[in-house]
């Protein structure tokens, strides 16, 4: 398998989403109800004033995180899944779905949590250094990030270690690991802010 060497355009997701509406199986598969499940069981509070998720594709994970959290921006993108999470959250004012390519579309405003589920090993390495900066910019302190990544073999830039890995690195002086767990398909690591 032949990996990119650049951060995956946006392109590529409109491609996929266009040819099936769910690429991934997030509404069907018990591998994602139960990575759903895992990740928030790993959420160190109970509750978050703010929270980020980037890529949400069809919120179905934004839908059950929306009721831990008094204010959720929910990122992705591309908009075929948007539309779909739209309407899976409609009437739950205090979730705000919004379309923006990470890291140059960063949404504003400071959180106390940032979620990346299955996104980091999308970028290339300059690309993951400016998210981790930008984490960093908007993360409050004592704020937590979760990192959930799968880790069989793929044809992105990173590997979902190599992405762990670089980010946990590349947030070092602000983060410090809290939690690390793996399963046979994916790992999990849970940060927080120590400034």
């Amino acid at each position: 398998m032949s990996r990119s060497d650049r951060s995956l355009p946006t392109s590529y997701f409109d491609d996929l989403y266009a040819g099936n509406p769910d690429p991934w199986g997030f509404e069907s598969k018990p591998y994602e109800r139960e990575k759903y499940a895992a990740t928030l069981a790993a959420l160190p509070r109970p509750h978050y004033a703010a929270a980020l998720e980037i890529g949400c594709s069809i919120g179905v994970l934004t839908e059950q995180l929306a009721k831990r959290c008094d204010r959720l921006v929910a990122l992705d993108a591309a908009e075929a899944p948007l539309a779909r999470a739209r309407q899976r959250l409609a009437g739950q004012a205090h979730v705000e779905i919004l379309r923006g390519r990470v890291p140059e579309e960063w949404p504003e405003g400071h959180f106390d949590l940032i979620l990346f589920s299955e996104v980091l090993y999308f970028f290339d390495e300059e690309d993951l250094k400016r998210v981790c900066t930008q984490v960093t910019r908007s993360l409050r302190p004592g704020g937590d990030v979760v990192l959930v990544h799968w880790l069989p073999e793929t044809d992105f830039p990173l590997s979902g270690d190599e992405a762990t890995e670089r980010f946990i690195a590349g947030t070092a002086d602000v983060l410090k690991p809290l939690v690390a767990s793996r399963s046979e398909f994916y790992r999990m690591d849970t940060l927080r802010r120590i400034d």
